[in-house]
């Protein structure tokens, strides 16, 4: 886990980032909206528990008359559905401007994830970090190799001779012929 990551919010604009991804853009195409926000969702899970990262990913009302909902999937990572008329935009852009009004707050650092240019320039205005689309997709992937490579399986080590490598009928027929019984 990043030390230097400590308290900080990512803040992810949902649906630009899937339209930025093109795997989840395929996803979307052929499988529909809500099973590209699933594959989000997960992949972003893994990211922010390695990272270190308390992680909102933001979504637009789509048409819903309903209030801003939150769902927490796990402890770093929920998701924000926003109210009616209100846009992932000027949501991130309010918690952005509060976490700038706020001198100590809960997280010492919020970093949003947009290619949006205009949210760039505003929630940088504000103090928050920005990170692009693809950028996120680049740090996602090399965490998840990360990942895999530390929990892949190791061979265990025979010691430093090629005999120990070899399965034990091979062993037995190199001991026969090294003591001259073969």
């Amino acid at each position: 886990m990043a030390s230097s990551s400590s308290k900080a919010l990512l803040l992810v604009d949902g649906y630009n980032i899937i339209g930025a991804w093109s795997s989840l853009k395929q996803i979307q195409e052929k499988q529909g909206l809500d099973s590209a926000r699933r594959e989000l969702i997960e992949t972003l899970i893994n990211y922010s528990a390695h990272q270190g990262y308390t992680t909102q990913v933001v979504f637009d009302a789509q048409y819903q008359k309903s209030p801003t909902t939150q769902e927490q999937y796990t402890p770093t990572l929920s998701v924000c559905y926003t109210a009616f008329a209100q846009t992932a935009d000027t949501y991130i852009e309010k918690i952005c401007a509060s976490f700038f009004r706020a001198s100590v707050g809960l997280h010492s650092r919020i970093i949003v994830a947009t290619s949006d240019h205009a949210q760039r320039l505003t929630i940088v205005g504000y103090g928050a970090e920005w990170m692009s689309a693809q950028k996120l997709a680049h740090e996602v992937d090399f965490v998840a190799h990360k990942i895999r490579r530390k929990h892949r399986p190791r061979k265990p080590s025979g010691g430093r001779f090629l005999v120990h490598g070899l399965d034990a009928k091979s062993q037995a027929l190199l001991s026969q012929w090294r003591h001259g019984k073969y």
